[in-house]
Order: structure tokens, then sequence, then C-alpha cells
């Protein structure tokens, strides 16, 4: 899945993004800490160009990497979440009928015999979905295109995807080719509800992304909640490291430990302690069956105190 790099796009991109070691502190400075796989993956789906899969559990921040890339790169970021059902004009494109209908209405009204079909299937018509805006964005960097959650969609839209990301062109049979002249930077995300095809998978880059070891945790929400104790913080990262472990539906993420210090801030709690950790379940165990396995094994032994 290679797309042909336009020359200009291409410069800009290295203009912007040299190497990996500067993508990295410039993530670092917007306070998405990359490790160095990331972080080479990143620049590599940039320079190739190549769409990137990022799968991982879920609150790893696969979502979040695309975002820092697009404030990184100082373009738009363009989302497309998937979901089950969802077809090529919910992500492509679709004609605004309400707005043609009125237009036929006043055409009739006001007798008007010109009207024809390439009036109605105009540009004034047309309603740009997430794909279409992100082949035609102008550049000089590409915007980047996040497919959030493909394993929610079903077999043909990743087919249809695999299509249209091979060639960053679309046609539109009313209007004709639209051409990328900036490709967008692609980055899939996928929590692996179900596998993906294996032509998807050998068209893209691949990158997982696990926990972070305790101590980038740890930098990570401190970044993100400054304003926490740096005890609450090694508190919580070490409360979700026993969650991790426990046989939980849904083990937390980075993302439910920053809620987590986040509610506890709010508080005004700066150590987690058992009936902190009672009031606040809620922001970092989202089932029912979770909270009450561990209100079980007894909230002691989740803050360390057992």
């Amino acid at each position: 899945m290679n797309r042909p790099a336009r020359p200009g796009a291409e410069a800009a991109v290295r203009a912007a993004v040299p190497d990996v070691e500067t993508l990295a502190q410039r993530l670092q400075e917007i306070d998405y800490l990359a490790d160095d796989g990331l972080a080479t993956a990143l620049y590599l789906g940039l320079a190739l160009p190549q769409p990137l899969l990022l799968e991982g559990e879920a609150g790893v921040g696969k979502t979040e990497a695309a975002k820092a890339l697009a404030e990184v790169l100082g373009t738009p970021l363009i989302r497309l979440q998937c979901y089950e059902g969802i077809d090529a004009a919910e992500a492509l494109y679709e004609w605004s009928y309400p707005r043609q209908l009125l237009r036929i209405r006043l055409a009739e009204a006001s007798g008007d015999a010109s009207l024809g079909e390439a009036d109605l299937f105009s540009d004034e018509y047309l309603v740009r979905r997430p794909l279409l805006q992100a082949i035609e964005h102008p550049g000089p960097l590409p915007a980047v295109l996040l497919i959030d959650e493909l394993d929610r969609a079903d077999d043909d839209f990743e087919a249809f995807l695999l299509e249209l990301l091979a060639e960053a062109s679309i046609t539109i049979p009313e209007l004709g080719t639209v051409r990328a002249t900036h490709p967008p930077a692609v980055i899939l995300t996928s929590n692996r509800t179900r596998d993906l095809h294996d032509a998807l998978k050998r068209r893209c880059l691949y990158h997982w992304i696990d926990y972070p070891d305790p101590a980038r945790e740890i930098e990570i929400v401190r970044r993100r909640v400054p304003d926490a104790a740096q005890c609450l913080a090694i508190d919580v990262t070490a409360a979700v490291a026993r969650l991790r472990a426990a046989e939980l539906q849904k083990p937390p993420g980075v993302a439910e430990a920053i809620d987590w210090v986040s509610a506890l801030r709010l508080l005004g709690v700066e150590r987690l302690d058992a009936p902190g950790a009672a009031r606040t379940l809620g922001a970092v165990l989202k089932f029912r069956e979770d909270e009450q396995l561990v209100r079980e094994r007894g909230l002691a032994w989740l803050v360390g105190d057992a």
C-alpha cells in the first residue's frame, strides 16, 4: 500500500520532521511520550509514505498518537470513527438530497426549465466525509487521517479502504477523479476485537503499543495532570498495575490512570488510600463485575496496604 509520494509533499515532510529523534522530541514537547519504537513507526509512516496500523489494548494512547502527530505537523486531524455497519457513503462522500430537492422545487416554482442533472450533481451539493476531506487537503504538509477502531467495521468496508488508500484518489461518477496532491498521513487503530485481514496488514507498517513501564507511566500522568502530587501519581500507577494483573473484563489503560488521578486531585486526595479508592473506582473501572471483584478482594490490596 505504498502510495506514490508527490515531490513537494515529500520535501515538506522532510523539512518539518527530518529524522526520528526530531519527531520524538517534538512529541515530547507537546506532552506525548513516545518510545523509540513508536516514534520510528510514526516517522516511517510519514517519510515512506505508508499507512501505519497501531494495535494495543484500549487506553494505551493509539488515538492520542494520531492527535499528537497532527499537532506536531500543524495540520488537521481528520478522524473517521468506525462502527458496525459503516459504509462508503458515510466515510467518503454523499449528495445533499434535501438541498437538491429544494433546488428542484425552486426551479419548478420559478418556471426554470434549464435545470439539469449537472446542476444538481455539482460541487455545491457534495457533502464531504472524512476520507474525501483528507484527500482534498491542500498541503503543503499532509493532513493526518485517523481511521479509528477499524476492527469495529465489517470486512467489506476494510476491503474498500484497501483500494482507496493504495491510490490516494477517489472517483465521483458525476464529477470525475479526485487525486490527492498531498496524500494524508494515515493511521489506523485496532483494539483487536476481531482480526484484520492479512491483505491490509501487509500493506501497512505495524506497531503494537503496550502498557508503558511504571516510570514512564508516572511521567505521562504527571504531564497530563501537572497539579497532582508526585506521590499520588506513584500510588495510582502502582494500583493500576495491580488491576492489570487481576482477572478483569476491562483492564485500565493509561487513559484511566490519568482520569483516576484527575478525580482524586479534584477531591483533594494527595495519597491513594482505601477510602479515596472506594469513592473513585468509577474513574478507573468501567464494568460492574470488575468493581465487585476488586471490592471482594479488598481495597487494602488495591492501594498496597494489604
